[in-house]
């Protein structure tokens, strides 16, 4: 199944300019970006983003994460490819840097826990965020880009899939 997910490269990636090498791992894998652009996130988009954070893990969590998201630039992104949401989120890895595993974005490039971020009252710098699931993929996608934003194009990985 051909999917769509977002992508954000966080202002910690944006700021240690590891944006070329993160999306160079999508590419390499074989996913194709079909909308990109860099955004200062403010806070009023920010709580449309992260609609459901506070009900989850309350108001402090979504302040700090609002105060990370925006110090700085995002890469926001639209991937695409084969059960996208679910293999960009292997990619990824575990959004507490700690835990992720070496070989994903995060286990590669981040080490930062809970538990430093928490006792330091910042937000957890993990680098990235991709959509959870289908249906959050959808609605980000649909929050970030415009329709005549993204791009349809084939690749080299699609040709050699398809025959």
């Amino acid at each position: 199944m051909i999917e769509k997910t977002l992508v954000l490269l966080k202002p910690d990636a944006v700021q240690r300019g590891l944006m070329g090498r993160i999306i160079s791992r999508f590419e390499d894998a074989g996913f194709k970006v079909i909308g990109a652009k860099m955004v200062w996130m403010d806070k009023e988009f920010g709580k449309k983003h992260y609609f459901d954070v506070a009900e989850r893990r309350g108001e402090q969590v979504l302040k700090v994460l609002l105060e990370f998201m925006t110090r700085g630039p995002v890469m926001a992104m639209c991937v695409e490819g084969i059960n996208a949401v679910e293999n960009v989120r292997k990619m990824v890895g575990s959004t507490e840097p700690k835990s992720a595993q070496p070989g994903t974005i995060r286990g590669d490039f981040a080490h930062v826990s809970y538990g430093y971020a928490d006792n330091n009252g910042i937000g957890i710098k993990n680098l990235i965020h991709a959509s959870g699931n289908v249906e959050e993929a959808k609605q980000e996608v649909g929050l970030w880009f415009k329709d005549e934003e993204l791009h349809s194009y084939k690749t080299v990985h699609e040709i050699h899939i398809r025959e």
